[in-house]
C-alpha cells in the first residue's frame, strides 16, 4: 500500500490550502484515515481523523479552520485549511487503518511521505 499526499505549498497568513492524499485498499469496513503534522523540533500531533461512517475530529488548534473529507469509492482523503496561521507550518501526513476493528478505535499504520505546508506572515 502507497499512501501518497498532494497539494502542499507555501501560502500567507489567512490563506487557504487544500491537501489531497490517495489510499489504496481503503474501503467501506476499513477503520478511517487521519491527518498528522510535524513541524521542526516538535513531535508528531493528530490534526484530524474521519471515520468510514463520516465521523469527524479535530485538534482543537484547527477546529473551525480545517475541514476533513473523504472519498471512499475513489479512496481519496482530504484536508481543506482556512485562515492559515504561521503555527500551521509543517510536514502533513495522511495515514490509514485500512483494518476493520471491532474495538472501535483505529491504529493507523499505513502512512504517507509527508508534505510541506509552508505559513508566511
Amino acid at each position: 500500500v502507497q499512501v501518497a499526499e498532494y497539494g502542499g505549498g507555501s501560502v500567507q497568513a489567512g490563506g487557504s490550502l487544500k491537501l489531497s492524499c490517495v489510499v489504496p485498499g481503503y474501503r467501506v469496513t476499513s477503520c478511517g484515515m487521519a491527518w498528522y503534522r510535524q513541524a521542526t523540533g516538535k513531535e508528531r500531533e493528530l490534526v484530524s481523523t474521519i471515520r468510514t461512517n463520516g465521523t469527524t475530529m479535530y485538534a482543537d488548534s484547527v477546529q473551525g479552520r480545517f475541514t476533513i473529507s473523504q472519498d471512499i469509492d475513489r479512496k481519496l482523503l482530504w484536508l481543506q485549511m482556512n485562515s492559515l496561521k504561521t503555527e500551521d507550518t509543517a510536514v502533513y501526513y495522511c495515514a490509514a487503518d485500512l483494518s476493520p476493528r471491532w474495538s472501535g478505535v483505529c491504529v493507523f499504520d499505513s502512512w504517507g511521505q509527508g508534505t510541506q505546508v509552508t505559513v508566511s506572515s
